[in-house]
């Protein structure tokens, strides 16, 4: 994975990557397809502090991959809170349970395997903070849902929203593309929120029931 000057000057300048976490990024790189889409040590971190600020008693992660999104946020969860994830693909799911086993996060985190919006319609619970980072073709539907499955002043957390640069090149009409374009759109225009996007990696939209 190489690195710019500048990604070099913030991981300087920013607090150490954990151990177990540094192991399941190195682990990811070596062994898993796409691993760009490892959530990695800056967003991990970003992560850890929000979790921290808004102290969730419930969390939802959709899309777990090989799970440092969720051991991130996880490490840093009130006593008595938990973190439920949902995974579609079942190859990484031995990967994902052996680093929660390895990070000690077995009694915080709940791992959900199979299709988001099938199983999000079947969890009776109410969240204060749900990251969104799964199939980008159907970020508008996993927003409706997540929105209605929000504690009042809960937090939703989306990732890839920039997609690249994509979202704003009118000749770029992929689905996954379309997908965030939509859901963008979807925000922009509710007014049940405060949100604002950070320029962070790829796009990371910050969302406020209000």
């Amino acid at each position: 994975m190489m690195e710019t000057d500048m990604e070099k000057y913030i991981l300087e300048h920013s607090s150490p990557e954990d151990e177990i976490l540094s192991e399941l990024n190195r682990k990811t790189y070596t062994s898993v397809l796409n691993p760009h889409m490892i959530s990695g040590h800056i967003q991990g971190k970003l992560l850890e502090m929000l979790v921290s600020m808004i102290k969730p008693a419930l969390v939802l992660e959709i899309g777990t991959y090989t799970g440092y999104s969720a051991i991130s946020m996880a490490r840093t969860l009130p006593a008595g809170a938990m973190l439920h994830t949902i995974e579609i693909n079942d190859e990484l799911e031995d990967m994902c349970r052996e680093y929660i086993a390895k990070a000690g996060m077995e009694n915080k985190i709940v791992l959900h395997m199979g299709d988001a919006l099938k199983l999000m319609k079947k969890l009776n619970i109410l969240f204060d903070l749900i990251f969104i980072d799964g199939d980008k073709r159907q970020y508008p539907e996993y927003y409706s849902l997540a929105f209605n499955m929000l504690n009042k002043k809960g937090y939703i957390l989306v990732d890839n929203v920039l997609w690249g640069g994509k979202v704003t090149d009118p000749k770029q009409t992929d689905p996954m593309t379309l997908g965030i374009r939509r859901f963008n759109r979807m925000v922009k225009e509710d007014q049940r929120i405060e949100k604002i996007i950070i320029p962070l990696r790829d796009g990371l939209m910050l969302i406020r029931k209000t």
